[in-house]
């Protein structure tokens, strides 16, 4: 199964499958060090093989309706990820993304998001959680872009290598679709 949703400017949302294990694992390997800054999964040694069972499992997880994992391309190319978690019995979900340095700045992470967003209410969902660290100050201004705000902080949440980071939610209410 495939699906692709235009963004604009040659950006495109598509779903992570097993034929995107290899562009996504050069992404990594050409993002790991900065991906290590802000993600635990980043910290260990990178993959083909984790990549590949990573997807397997949103995959899997995509077929119960408890997640859509996505990548972001420019011209058909892998440049980033963005995925919704989905959890059904709280009609909450999660929204988590990355791009490559180089398209830092350019909107295709905060259209990709929007497409992602849009989707959870059109599934029922009644709030959308964005959990980044708080010196992350490019993911929280995507959150606040998309209309999210800051509800807490939590100390110490996330384990980055020795490092504790604090960790702010923001969150959305999303409006029931008629």
């Amino acid at each position: 199964m495939r699906f692709s949703v235009e963004l604009g400017d040659s950006y495109a949302l598509a779903l992570r499958t097993a034929d995107t294990v290899d562009e996504m694992h050069a992404l990594i390997l050409r993002n790991v060090e900065r991906l290590r800054l802000w993600e635990p999964w980043a910290a260990g040694e990178q993959s083909v093989e984790g990549t590949a069972a990573y997807t397997r499992l949103q995959l899997d997880e995509f077929v119960m309706g408890a997640s859509v994992p996505g990548i972001i391309t420019r011209a058909g190319e892998a440049i980033g990820a963005v995925s919704l978690q989905i959890r059904a019995a709280t009609r909450t979900a999660e929204l988590g993304y990355w791009v490559d340095g180089d398209e830092e700045g350019r909107g295709a992470v905060t259209r990709a998001c929007r497409v992602l967003v849009e989707h959870a209410a059109t599934i029922g969902m009644r709030r959308l959680e964005i959990r980044t660290p708080v010196a992350n100050s490019r993911s929280i201004a995507l959150a606040e872009r998309l209309g999210c705000h800051r509800e807490t902080v939590l100390p110490e949440a996330l384990a980055i290598g020795a490092s504790r980071l604090d960790v702010a939610i923001y969150a959305l209410v999303l409006s029931p679709l008629r």
